[in-house]
């Protein structure tokens, strides 16, 4: 599936360059293709287009979500890929020097999915996290429970190396704080903006099915897989009859 990678212009995060949609190639049949690397090659090409027409479909909802939730925030987002391999599926949501937010997804995940619903939620989900704040949110627990955790360890005696440990300490169980609520509120914006781009949410939620669930552990970043879906079947049982 490496093949993908030709048919979109990737954008990498560290290069900071906007990633553009480039035509389809029309190519010619390849006498030497076998019919694996045929059929590999048609279904790289199908991937692609799927995640360019998702892009294309989801990405004004969400600004148009965006603008009228948070009309303070930046709504611009860019979408990017990265392409590095040996990776697991992921997606995340993250912001540029200039506070433009930008959405993220690496090839791993793009070939994963099942469907373009799938895909869809997923990025209803991470242009939910910026549109409600969890960044900023997670960036502000982080910073308390950095000083608590440090002034405690100071207050207690502890050497500067030990203040430091507890800094960091304090720093990650502050950015855990609140992290499986973050998670469902942007399953819940996420299956709005999944809905109203006119793609399944349920459907697309099938996605959790297929990943480790994580439970429901102590200072766990994110919330039971049931408890997920259970999330966006209600939210979208309560939005279907006025979508």
């Amino acid at each position: 599936m490496r093949r993908l990678i030709p048919f979109i212009l990737i954008s990498l995060t560290a290069c900071g360059v906007s990633p553009t949609i480039q035509p389809f190639p029309q190519q010619q049949p390849d006498r030497t293709e076998t019919p694996a690397s045929a059929e590999s090659r048609r279904r790289a090409v199908d991937t692609a287009r799927t995640f360019v027409q998702v892009v294309q479909t989801v990405e004004p909802v969400a600004e148009r979500e965006c603008r009228r939730i948070a009309p303070r925030i930046n709504c611009n987002f860019q979408i990017e890929v990265d392409s590095r391999p040996d990776q697991l599926p992921n997606a995340f949501q993250t912001t540029s020097p200039n506070g433009r937010p930008i959405v993220v997804f690496n090839t791993a995940l793009i070939e994963s999915v099942e469907n373009a619903d799938e895909l869809a939620f997923v990025m209803g989900h991470e242009t939910a996290h910026h549109i409600m704040g969890h960044l900023e949110r997670v960036q502000m627990n982080a910073a308390v429970g950095a000083v608590i955790f440090s002034g405690i360890a100071a207050m207690s005696g502890a050497n500067g190396e030990s203040v430091r440990t507890a800094e960091e300490y304090g720093a990650a169980v502050g950015a855990r704080t609140f992290s499986k609520d973050f998670e469902l509120e942007a399953d819940r914006l996420g299956t709005i903006i999944t809905m109203r781009a006119g793609f399944n949410a349920v459907r697309g939620a099938a996605f959790f099915t297929r990943l480790p669930d994580p439970g429901n552990r102590f200072l766990g970043t994110h919330p039971p897989n049931r408890q997920r879906i259970e999330m966006v079947r209600s939210t979208a049982a309560a939005l279907s009859p006025g979508i």
